[in-house]
């Protein structure tokens, strides 16, 4: 089974109220891959995770943080918090030392294949994750693939 890093994006669009055709086709994608394709694979989040959802200003906390249950937390050791560092001052994440820079850390630190997202800006971004590559490269670090919820899903076993 892959190892799959949840990042806070996949359970906001997950709960989300929203109602934008956007946010539509993300709540729907992200449910499908959760009732879909979770079993397939190996879950992680991390305390970043669990500190974004948990903040006092998100209104889905709660239903968010319900679906967080089930993946194994992964703990923001000096080596990844090193990591979100370099990728800051790289300049491939905006600071301060938190959000993305972690969540990249946290999955490429512990060598998880994908991290699922739907930030589309800093993380699931083709120009990012080629200067991305290269830092974890550099670092001894395989990179995690980056991807959104609509390019991970497994086929079902079908006979020919």
């Amino acid at each position: 089974m892959a190892k799959v890093y949840l990042e806070t994006s996949f359970f906001s669009a997950c709960v989300t109220t929203r109602e934008d055709v956007q946010s539509l086709f993300w709540r729907q994608e992200s449910l499908g891959w959760l009732q879909s394709e979770s079993q397939k694979h190996d879950l992680f989040i991390s305390a970043e995770v669990l500190a974004e959802l948990s903040h006092p200003a998100y209104g889905g906390s709660r239903a968010a943080l319900a679906l967080t249950v089930g993946a194994e937390v992964l703990d923001a050791s000096p080596e990844v918090m090193g990591f979100a560092r370099t990728r800051i001052a790289e300049k491939v994440m905006p600071g301060p030392l938190e959000g993305d820079a972690v969540h990249v850390a946290v999955a490429g630190v512990h060598r998880l294949e994908y991290l699922l997202t739907w930030n589309v800006k800093h993380l699931a971004n083709p120009r990012k994750r080629t200067h991305l590559t290269g830092i974890c490269l550099r670092a001894g670090f395989v990179p995690p693939q980056i991807v959104t919820p609509t390019n991970l899903w497994e086929p079902d076993d079908v006979d020919d």
